[in-house]
């Protein structure tokens, strides 16, 4: 195991291309980059990205709501410009060596009752996972207390149809969730590549990890 910082812990203070250098003066050898502008996905600032890391990449991470859910969507126009919009970023993560996609996928924007189709986005997401693959990168779906993994039931039945995903913990999430991270593990398994690390307390104050 390795322990990494994320470029978003530098978010709107340092732009993601000169975050390197802070990452690897803490000492760290691994990050999780945090692509949070279009911009970051193709041309001028890639490319600034690319020449400046100076640690490992262990996964890339998009800003979710700007494409992300609509690679769910029932029209096929918009599943098919979102999914322009992933190969981009995905090409980025080949460029910066990245292994893992921090993904969260469809969000859960109204409060009604779920009933997941896990039939129809399990297609969805092995095709994402397929074309992930020809960047080298593999497709982690993290815990994500807005989004369709909000509890460990949508992971377990996922994973019924798509056989090669993979997840990520994210502890203040679960928390967020009021949910039990170890429900969680039970669900994922063997399946885990990454986790959001944090403390929190019983008031749900959020601490750097080890606090």
């Amino acid at each position: 195991m390795k322990l990494g910082i994320s470029t978003a812990s530098f978010f709107t203070k340092v732009d993601t291309e000169d975050t390197f250098e802070y990452i690897k003066a803490f000492k760290a050898p691994v990050c999780e980059v945090f692509l949070s502008s279009f911009s970051e996905y193709d041309g001028e600032f890639t490319q600034k990205i690319v020449n400046n890391k100076c640690v490992d990449v262990h996964s890339i991470h998009t800003l979710t709501n700007q494409f992300e859910p609509e690679l769910f969507s029932l029209n096929p126009r918009a599943s098919s410009d979102s999914l322009k919009i992933f190969r981009k970023a995905l090409s980025t993560g080949q460029k910066l060596g990245a292994k893992y996609y921090t993904f969260h996928g469809a969000t859960r924007l109204k409060k009604i009752d779920y009933n997941f189709d896990y039939v129809r986005l399990g297609k969805i997401v092995n095709n994402l996972i397929n074309v992930a693959k020809e960047y080298d990168i593999t497709l982690s779906y993290e815990t994500v207390h807005w989004a369709y993994f909000s509890e460990p039931q949508y992971f377990a039945n996922l994973k019924k149809q798509c056989p090669d995903l993979k997840a990520t913990l994210d502890i203040k999430q679960i928390m967020q969730a009021s949910g039990d991270y170890r429900g969680f593990l039970n669900a994922i398994g063997d399946n885990l590549t990454t986790v959001h690390l944090c403390d929190y307390d019983e008031n749900r104050k959020l601490f750097i990890p080890g606090k």
